[in-house]
C-alpha cells in the first residue's frame, strides 16, 4: 500500500519503500508493554486496506502529554469510512488507555478529504509549514494540526475519612 503512486504522494512516506523496513516496523513493541506506541491495520479478505499509529511526539519530559498521530488508507477504499474508523480507534486509545492529552499530526494542505476527516474529529490547524517536503519534485506545505482531549481525565473527589 506505501508504494501504491495514488497513495504516497499523500503521506510523509517515500516511495518504493522496501517491505521489510514495514514488517520490521510494524513486527514488534521493543519497550514493551510499557511504550505507548499503537500500530493499527484495518484488513479486508486478507489485504491490509488501511493502517495508522500514535507514539510519543517527542522524548523530552515536559512534552510527555503529546502524541503524534500518522495513518494511510489504500487508494480504493479512501472516502469510505475505512480512515474514520481507524482515527476513532487511535484516538479512544490515546485518550482512554495512555492519558494522552495533545495528539498532533502533519498533513499537506492540498489533502483537503484528510483535513475534513481530522477536524471532524476534533483537530485544528495550528499552522502551516511552508515548503515542508518534497514530494514528486515539488515542495508542498503542510498544516500542523492537533486535537486536545475532549474529555482529560480528572482525580477522584477524596472521601471524607470521618
Amino acid at each position: 500500500m506505501m508504494n501504491d503512486p495514488l497513495v504516497y504522494p499523500g503521506v510523509m512516506q517515500l516511495p518504493f519503500t522496501d517491505p521489510a523496513f514495514w514488517r520490521e516496523r510494524l513486527a514488534g513493541n521493543p519497550g514493551g508493554p510499557a511504550q505507548a506506541d499503537l500500530h493499527l491495520v484495518a484488513v479486508h479478505d486478507g489485504h491490509v486496506i488501511a493502517g495508522g499509529g500514535i507514539h510519543a511526539a517527542a522524548p523530552h519530559v515536559r512534552r510527555r502529554h503529546a502524541m503524534a498521530l500518522g495513518m494511510v488508507v489504500a487508494a480504493d477504499w479512501q472516502g469510505r469510512g475505512v480512515g474514520g474508523l481507524l482515527l476513532e480507534a487511535l484516538c479512544r486509545h490515546a485518550d482512554q488507555w495512555l492519558g494522552a492529552v495533545r495528539l498532533e499530526l502533519t498533513v499537506y494542505t492540498d489533502n483537503a478529504a484528510a483535513i475534513a476527516l481530522y477536524r471532524r474529529l476534533g483537530f485544528q490547524i495550528e499552522g502551516t509549514h511552508r515548503a515542508y517536503a518534497l514530494r514528486e519534485g515539488v515542495y508542498v506545505d503542510a498544516h500542523a494540526m492537533a486535537r486536545l482531549h475532549p474529555n482529560p481525565p480528572r482525580l477522584p473527589v477524596a472521601m471524607d475519612p470521618a
